[in-house]
């Protein structure tokens, strides 16, 4: 086997791509498609989809650029009390409060 033709082919794949840098992006757009929801099937559907465009562009990309803004307002948030506060009172009429 020629390694010397192989590692040329390898290399003009991936400037065709768009560079090492776009290597890694779609590598972790697979990444993040592979760990999401959805079963093997919408999975592999979406990871096709995402090797289309190289350079991470897709939806699932975490390097992608946000979506744009909406009209729409977000939905309120509620403030009760924060989603990471841990109580540390004791109830009233408990022994050793």
């Amino acid at each position: 086997m020629n390694f010397k033709s192989l590692q040329r082919k390898a290399k003009q794949m991936i400037d065709k791509r768009g560079g090492t840098d776009s290597l890694k992006a779609d590598a972790q757009e697979l990444k993040d498609i592979a760990k999401g929801p959805g079963s093997v099937a919408d999975k592999a559907k979406r990871a096709g989809d995402a090797l289309k465009e190289p350079g991470a562009k897709g939806p699932d990309s975490s390097t992608s650029a946000p979506p744009p803004a909406t009209d729409t307002p977000a939905p309120p948030v509620r403030t009760d009390a924060p989603a990471d506060a841990v109580s540390t009172a004791k109830p009233a009429g408990t022994p050793g409060a």
